[in-house]
């Protein structure tokens, strides 16, 4: 009977690594690659979720640096049920939960043409640097204190 509670209380931790670790075993779903320039991509990873209206639509494939413009290349793989993005969609990365968890998220535009296999989502909006938001707080009371 231990050996037994042992054996089921590993199986669940195994999959609850899984789950926060955004570890799928679906890679055979058809799906799309965008890409989106960013200038500051956060802790954005591989694999992090892409989400519309905060439903997950897609994932992170890629995060590469381009040493031309000193940006961040970010590749999204996109659920091909989810192909009416409209091509003037803003990509922005925000946290979520406890932990801190980014995730990449998409807010389509109006536009009645859509984003196809291999486009690039033109308007984009980097992490916000919990650090930099600080800096810039206290600089400006610092200022009106002068």
């Amino acid at each position: 009977m231990v050996g037994l509670f042992m054996v089921i209380g590993v199986l669940a931790l195994f999959f609850l690594a899984m789950r926060v670790s955004n570890f799928n075993l679906n890679t055979t779903a058809e799906s799309y690659r965008l890409t989106a320039r960013f200038s500051n991509v956060g802790s954005i990873k591989v694999r992090s979720p892409v989400t519309m209206a905060g439903v997950r639509v897609g994932r992170v494939e890629a995060v590469t640096f381009d040493k031309a413009s000193y940006e961040a290349i970010v590749t999204l793989r996109i659920d091909a049920s989810v192909d009416t993005i409209p091509d003037d969609t803003f990509a922005n990365i925000f946290t979520s939960g406890l932990l801190g968890e980014q995730y990449l998220a998409l807010a389509p535009g109006g536009s009645p043409e859509y984003l196809r296999d291999g486009d690039e989502i033109a308007n984009t909006q980097s992490a916000l640097v919990l650090e930099q938001m600080i800096g810039q707080f206290l600089f400006k009371k610092a200022e009106a204190g002068s």
